[in-house]
């Protein structure tokens, strides 16, 4: 649910996420609140108390939800809807997986200063942040959970990279080359060229040890990658 909804239209068509709604492994669908801000009105207005910026008025969102979840905004255990805010639970890979077993997710894109308060009053969503920053609206962190989110999918991509990306055991993925194998005399790990699996295997497993040791201490200890 967004106020802008050109800035998703390429990004959804494109790469994994075009190729996955292809298959009919996910649908996405934008929902424009311009549709149901009347004619000559404006979608936001001046916050209560004064002060800078602008509010999201609630009329349009709660009629898009209603349209989408029904007169009730009935929401099943298979459905939760997400507000993108620098005020939520920071967002990680262990949430995408949740929600990617979802039947239904629904984002609601706030900009300005944010969304009229009383919405979390009237709606049972949850806060959610992309990061310890500000930005001008949710699209950015909408098309981030998206894009988290299908590509983890049965059939999006291939099961062994899904196994393999960052976070997927919670430990950072080793690092990755391709040919050339010298490129401006800089040579790729000659371990990766001897044909040798099992010390293959063996230098993957410590580059992703030492490389979440060293980078991201902060995460959980956990064993080796097999």
């Amino acid at each position: 649910m967004t106020l802008f909804r050109a800035f998703f239209e390429p990004i959804i068509s494109g790469s994994i996420l075009g190729r996955a709604q292809e298959k009919r492994l996910a649908e996405i669908r934008v929902h424009d609140l311009w549709h149901y801000v009347p004619a000559g009105e404006r979608a936001d207005d001046a916050p209560y108390g004064g002060g800078a910026g602008m509010v999201m008025r609630l009329a349009p969102l709660i009629s898009c939800l209603e349209d989408v979840l029904g007169p009730d905004i009935a929401i099943p255990a298979s459905t939760r809807v997400i507000v993108p805010s620098p005020a939520g639970a920071r967002f990680d890979h262990a949430m995408a997986a949740q929600w990617s077993s979802l039947e239904r997710l629904v984002i609601v894109c706030g900009h300005y200063e944010g969304i009229d308060e009383r919405f979390f009053e009237l709606v049972p969503a949850s806060e959610v942040s992309l990061g310890d920053f500000v930005l001008t609206g949710g699209e950015i962190p909408a098309l981030a959970f998206v894009d988290a989110c299908v590509r983890l999918l049965p059939g999006a991509i291939a099961p062994q990279s899904a196994a393999q990306d960052s976070f997927a055991d919670g430990a950072l993925d080793w690092p990755h080359y391709t040919r050339p194998a010298v490129f401006r005399g800089i040579e790729v790990p000659p371990v990766l060229l001897s044909g040798d699996h099992a010390k293959i295997d063996a230098w993957r497993r410590e580059q992703a040890r030492s490389r979440t040791a060293v980078r991201r201490p902060d995460l959980p200890s956990r064993p080796a990658r097999p």
